[in-house]
């Protein structure tokens, strides 16, 4: 039984040290005691009242098995030991090389640094001094190894060559660890990590921060190096389940908000991929579905770099032939109906438009595992129409060479590349390898749907951090393909032009300048094209545009871009961005066709973002010289489903609302007028207001001003509406207004007005249009 302290107190020690061989025994009886792996405790010279009380009070305590009294007694682990906890102001006594580690500890966050968080105390080490170029090393004095365990708080990047916390023994490193971080986004964080050391007790040793690398992620970040005696609780480091992929998805849980782990799929034992998912430990927000399909029969490992020992997680991992809770896919509540976005996870640019084999290819930049931004695949969508999508399997992974970010795709027709298989032509994806270095690579494909990277990447190398999104085209007059490429050069946004005679080496050709870094003007995503004034093919002009769709005008002799007018406003809306145009569209087509991401918020739906709906351009010409215009393509005209047709009439500010009996949350308006004397004209489409204010000539949609002149003393208004937004389009196409925004599904009334005087409607029609997903 267990003695209550009322009942038996000794007035002398519990336990001694036997000095013989050093060995705990009972003082009363002189038995030795039995311990757990740990025997030096000076807690032992405790009374056993004193432990009983201590052991009713919760300390931690190991237990003593006595012979004398038939039950095990509580003793208590050693007291940690600090190497270091970096609160002083300098380093001192630990040696300092380099510029990486700064003067003394950080307090936290340095500039230009992401937030820092999960150190103890105010201060930590940060080699993010003065960003991720500078590089050094930090060394302890050395200390004897005197407990079982060491641990630290670790964060940062994560190369476990060039970043390091290393235990060195006889000057040999012999315990490593660095952060969790090799990818664009991830977290500042500090988690807690450890070395069982047991088999090093009673050596000298030292501890050595290395940071030795350079570009992103570049740092380390490291806090509180304790020896202990009890293991520290921290994450399951490298937990792994097997499967034998005999269906077709793996599908994982999300929580989204929850921390990132690192997660790895090794084929036959070999990485296949490599993603940071935000998994849930129990009680998922949705599911993330991951194609195995062209690995079947082969044994998969799906590998959690850390996780809580009382996670879910993998456990919960399904291997099956559907995507889970995927009953209602495309009908959610937020999904737009005419407006292509992921079956899962998150969306921006479009890549890789490409007409192939009778299909409009739509890559984009992919997270599919993640409601935000990260992971970056090729998403994969084709369709025959651009109005109704299939979304397909992504095709471009992550690699060794880093995340997959954006690009073009061409189809090589004369098979300049060599890549090309029994008479097929083969189509040609460029593609940024953002890691480090940041590199420009291509895939090939003979039929659309399954493509090998080309194993002579890259075939641009880094001219700068961050240069990225070749945009690639054919140029007949010289026979030449040629690339345009983000770079930020010599403190500007610039587009590189280089030219190839076979896609795979390229020499750069000239350099085009925009603005200074904080201006958007030529920042990212490039796209350059020719297009025929008015339509003569007899006059055309070369188009260079970029991410925010500000644009320039010109000419191009094959190697330099030459402008005529720059820095013309393209979307006049918000939430468009990085849109991209089909290359190989027929001839017998001839149409320039833009698809631009939407960022449209779909918080609380497993999906993120969306694009636009497809975009004829033109350049028609104006008092001003040429200009671009937008109109939606002619596609779109299947989805209507019910037509009301007004015809022409006069509206005054004292008549009745002439759509008051339309309801539908997916609508097209099409209006022609002459503003006479009005002295605004408004729609008010589900809460959205479309006001056109004649005098100033100027369209406001929900308060967003932009510039429409009348053409011709008319004004053409056309105006689609889907739950994510409004498209709006003006003065034959010159003033486009994409506006994002959630619809509130029993809003449906659609409303026209005059206010003061009167306005003359040469034509309207509204058109309650039908879902482009109806039969997925």
């Amino acid at each position: 039984m267990f003695l209550a302290a009322s009942q038996k107190t000794f007035p002398r020690p519990l336990a001694k040290m036997n000095p013989a061989n050093r060995t705990p025994v009972c003082q009363p009886c002189s038995s030795p005691l039995q311990l757990d792996a740990s025997s030096r405790f000076p807690m032992l010279r405790k009374t056993t009242a004193d432990l009983i009380r201590d052991c009713r009070r919760g300390v931690a305590s190991i237990a003593i098995a006595c012979p004398i009294f038939g039950f095990a007694m509580p003793t208590y682990a050693a007291d940690d030991l600090v190497i270091a906890d970096f609160e002083s102001k300098t380093y001192e006594p630990w040696t300092v090389t380099g510029d990486a580690f700064g003067p003394g500890p950080a307090e936290g966050t340095l500039p230009g640094q992401m937030s820092v968080d999960g150190y103890a105390g105010k201060r930590l080490v940060n080699s993010f001094f003065e960003g991720d170029r500078t590089t050094g090393t930090l060394t302890s004095p050395a200390f004897s190894i005197e407990r079982d365990y060491i641990g630290f708080l670790i964060g940062g990047g994560k190369d476990t060559q060039k970043l390091a916390l290393q235990l060195l023994v006889g000057g040999e490193v012999v315990r490593s660890a660095t952060g969790p971080n090799d990818q664009a986004g991830g977290s500042e964080r500090l988690d807690q990590d450890s070395w069982d050391v047991k088999d090093l007790k009673g050596k000298q040793a030292q501890i050595r921060i290395v940071d030795q690398a350079t570009g992103g992620w570049g740092h380390l970040n490291v806090d509180q190096i304790v020896q202990t005696d009890t293991r520290p609780v921290g994450p399951i480091r490298n937990a792994k389940r097997n499967f034998v992929a005999d269906a077709t998805y793996l599908n994982f849980p999300i929580k989204n908000g929850a921390d990132k782990r690192e997660v790895t799929l090794l084929v036959d034992g070999k990485v296949a991929v490599v993603n940071t998912m935000e998994l849930a430990d129990e009680g998922a927000d949705w599911w993330a579905p991951m194609d195995v399909s062209e690995w079947q029969g082969k044994t998969l490992t799906v590998q959690v770099d850390k996780l809580p020992e009382s996670s879910r997680a993998l456990e919960s991992i399904e291997l099956m032939d559907e995507r889970k809770q995927s009953d209602n896919l495309y009908a959610e509540p937020m999904r737009g109906q005419i407006h292509f976005s992921p079956i899962r996870g998150w969306n921006n640019d479009p890549n890789g438009m490409v007409y192939y084999k009778g299909e409009y290819h739509l890559f984009f930049q992919h997270n599919p595992y993640g409601w935000g931004w990260g992971n970056m695949h090729w998403g994969h969508a084709v369709s025959r129409d651009m109005v109704h999508w299939t979304e397909l399997r992504d095709e471009l992974l992550p690699d060794e060479m880093g995340p997959m970010f954006s690009g073009s795709a061409v189809v090589d027709w004369n098979n300049t590349s060599g890549f090309g298989k029994d008479g097929e032509p083969p189509m040609v994806l460029f593609y940024t390898a953002a890691g480090n270095p940041t590199i420009q690579g291509l895939a090939y494909s003979t039929d659309g749907r399954n493509f090998t990277k080309y194993e002579g990447n890259p075939i641009v190398g880094e001219v700068t951090p961050g240069n990225r999104d070749p945009k690639v085209i054919w140029h007949e007059p010289s026979k030449r393909w040629v690339m345009v490429l983000y770079v930020e050069w010599k403190g500007k946004h610039t587009v590189h032009f280089y030219t190839s005679p076979n896609l795979r080496d390229w020499e750069l050709a000239s350099i085009t300048d925009g603005d200074a870094p904080g201006g958007r003007y030529l920042f990212e995503c490039p796209d350059f094209f020719e297009l025929a004034v008015d339509g003569d093919p007899n006059n055309k002009k070369w188009v260079l545009t970029a991410a925010d769709s500000v644009y320039a005008i010109g000419s191009f002799d094959g190697k330099k871009f030459t402008p005529e007018f720059e820095r013309l406003p393209g979307h006049q809306g918000r939430g468009f961005y990085a849109a991209q145009t089909f290359s190989d569209v027929p001839e017998s087509d001839g149409r320039r066709i833009q698809i631009g991401w939407w960022q449209t918020d779909t918080r609380g739906m497993p999906f993120n973002q969306s694009m636009t709906i497809p975009l004829e351009l033109n350049l028609i010409s104006t008092d001003d010289g040429p200009r671009m215009t937008f109109a939606p393509v002619h596609e779109l005209e299947t989805l209507r489903e019910v037509t009301h047709d007004l015809g022409a009439f006069e509206l005054t500010e004292k008549d009745a609302n002439p759509i008051d009996q339309i309801r539908n949350q997916l609508l097209e308006v099409e209006v022609e007028f002459e503003p006479g004397d009005a002295e605004q004209i408004v729609f008010n489409i589900r809460d959205v207001m479309v006001v056109y204010d004649p005098q100033s000539e100027r369209l406001h949609v929900d308060n967003h001003s932009a510039a429409a002149p009348l053409r011709d003393g008319k004004q053409r208004l056309r105006i689609y509406c889907d739950r994510t937004g409004v498209e709006v389009f003006a003065s034959d196409g010159l003033c486009y207004v994409p506006l994002p925004f959630n619809t509130k599904p029993e809003n449906q009334r659609v409303h026209f007005e005059v206010r003061g005087g009167s306005i003359d409607v040469k034509s309207m029609k509204v058109h309650e249009l039908r879902s482009a997903w109806k039969g997925h």
